[in-house]
């Protein structure tokens, strides 16, 4: 899956198969679902980091100020997140081999 981030036609797809060992991602319907979960813990923990960013640096101005800062910059890192978070889903349940063959 190549191309922009940000389009949305293309934003929740998922290969059915490594284009490499030819490993099947999908192995139940709806099974990223629980990718949702990684995805909201990430926000959270990049949430926290902004804040403290902008506590360290002085530009924490006020409450509407900080949320509508940290909401760009997750809307921003949206497609980025999403894609981590089925990495890291879906890293709980295929291992890597390096010595099978393919």
């Amino acid at each position: 899956m190549v191309g922009n981030p940000y389009q949305l036609d293309n934003f929740n797809k998922v290969n059915d198969h490594c284009p490499n060992c030819k490993l099947h991602f999908k192995i139940e319907p709806s099974f990223f679902y629980g990718s949702m979960y990684v995805s909201y813990g990430l926000g959270v923990g990049i949430s926290i980091v902004i804040f403290i960013a902008l506590l360290l640096l002085g530009l924490a101005q006020g409450i509407v100020l900080n949320f509508t800062v940290i909401t760009i910059i997750l809307v921003l890192l949206m497609p980025y997140i999403n894609a981590l978070s089925k990495v890291i889903w879906a890293s709980f349940f295929f291992k890597y081999d390096p010595n099978k063959e393919l």
